[in-house]
């Protein structure tokens, strides 16, 4: 037995919060309040482009298409791709995309060129995701990984409202071109991001890189006593994963990975369906044009309480028996909107849809970043987003129809909680036992008593 290998996975899961996940989290976090910057301004200055280029409501829809159609194809080519190249490298390819590409939007004439520059822009929108999720789960200790990830991802709300609020602030005085002069920012991060956002830990061991796993490891764990002759080891069985796109359905991991899938088409179905036509369903049940929009400000808070909330409860017990709860419970809620109640009651019932849907989104990416192992975990996250992202294009499109049949307002919500039921169905029959955890449990280790134990918890 060989008492000189430190088993990186052991390490990561153990280790105590130390300043060095703090510089992971407050990073990941702004990359992805740039990242909802981006997304969102589209929506910040639809009303005027409309007006500027005399664009219909159909042609306004299909414009903000071009963005999510970039996004899915985003998702599942950079999420491939940072498992060959790495974390850090596919993140500041992503950035320098997604903020270069808003940027240019400024000097587009037509809507033409508008469309393909934020199909371009869509595309690192999209891929930045999975690889940031991917890089903070893979520093998170254990105990506390789905919760960091959540507050990671509420990144996405202060980006939204960051660029509501710029919007209103400076668009009447500055013109729409302004929003899209600030989305160069993220451009001047990236030699900060180069020298301060490290590389993934186990993506280092696994290309052998020893002397950069070296620095981290003595940042993550200060005490552990590290000699020349430490040998940094995965737990992780890889054999067959080489291929990471083949590796989803490898290793019993089929049935999980189109589970997978299937909850998030359904779940981004549901976000971007509310997203886009709550206030609409709402004014059609009697409220005003004010009250439908709190509406949809109830709906992104209970996101982000969802999100945190559910995360610490998966933290405590399970992403999977969370998950499944969320949905369907978020099912019932998005029934009953179909019944008169009073306000109170509604905005409750709002604000559990959205910690079912937009919370249970960024669940969903702490489930998958999780169920993977490292060589294939971008992938994983890469093309279920992706696959995700037709259930965001579909969703409106989808809720539009069905306006026009003009049926009772009870039945319109019905139908938008369908989905929630097939995505607490999906969940549930995630295989626990093809995950990474399951696969360590049921696979005998033979160096699993040689590994040097770090800090206690």
């Amino acid at each position: 037995m060989n008492s000189n290998k430190l088993n990186i996975n052991t390490l990561v899961d153990e280790a105590k919060f130390t300043p060095f996940h703090w510089g992971v989290l407050i990073w990941c976090l702004m990359i992805i309040i740039f990242d909802g910057y981006d997304l969102v301004i589209y929506g910040v200055v639809l009303p005027i482009l409309m007006q500027e280029w005399a664009l219909s409501s159909v042609q306004a829809g299909l414009l903000a298409s071009t963005a999510l159609f970039g996004m899915m194809f985003g998702a599942m080519s950079f999420g491939t791709l940072s498992d060959k190249l790495g974390r850090k490298k596919t993140i500041m390819i992503c950035i320098t995309i997604f903020s270069g590409f808003t940027f240019l939007g400024a000097f587009a004439t037509t809507p033409t060129e508008f469309g393909i520059l934020r199909f371009l822009a869509g595309l690192g929108i999209g891929g930045v995701m999975p690889n940031v999720v991917a890089l903070m789960t893979e520093y998170a200790p254990k105990r506390i990984r789905s919760t960091l990830v959540a507050i990671m991802f509420s990144g996405y709300a202060i980006g939204g409202m960051a660029s509501a609020l710029l919007g209103a602030w400076l668009v009447p005085t500055y013109g729409w071109e302004i929003m899209f002069y600030l989305a160069s920012i993220p451009l001047f991060t990236l030699p900060l991001i180069w020298k301060f956002l490290p590389e993934s830990l186990m993506f280092l061991t696994k290309k052998g890189e020893t002397e950069q796993t070296r620095i981290i490891v003595q940042k993550i764990a200060p005490e552990q006593i590290i000699t020349p002759q430490t040998k940094f080891v995965l737990n992780e069985a890889t054999i067959g994963d080489e291929a990471p796109l083949r590796a989803l359905f490898q290793q019993g991991r089929t049935v999980s990975t189109l589970m997978f899938w299937a909850a998030f088409f359904m779940c981004l179905l549901m976000v971007y369906a509310l997203g886009s036509w709550l206030p609409k369903l709402m004014i059609q049940a009697g409220y005003s044009l004010g009250a439908s929009l709190m509406f949809l400000f109830a709906l992104n808070i209970g996101g982000m309480v969802g999100a945190i909330g559910g995360g610490v409860l998966s933290d405590r017990f399970h992403l999977k028996p969370v998950l499944t709860i969320m949905f369907v419970v978020g099912a019932i809620a998005l029934i009953l909107l179909g019944f008169n109640s009073p306000q109170a009651v509604l905005y409750t019932l709002i604000a559990i849809a959205g910690a079912a849907t937009i919370g249970s989104q960024i669940l969903l990416y702490t489930f998958v970043a999780q169920f993977y192992p490292t060589a294939v975990r971008s992938t994983g996250m890469g093309w279920a987003s992706g696959i995700g992202r037709i259930g965001a294009i579909v969703g409106p499109v989808l809720t539009g129809a069905l306006l026009t049949f003009e049926l009772p307002h009870q039945m319109n919500f019905l139908i938008i909680a369908i989905p929630g039921v097939i995505a607490a169905l999906a969940i549930f029959m995630v295989n626990l036992k093809a995950s990474v955890e399951g696969t360590q449990k049921t696979e005998p280790n033979p160096e699993k008593d040689t590994l040097i134990k770090t800090v206690a918890q």
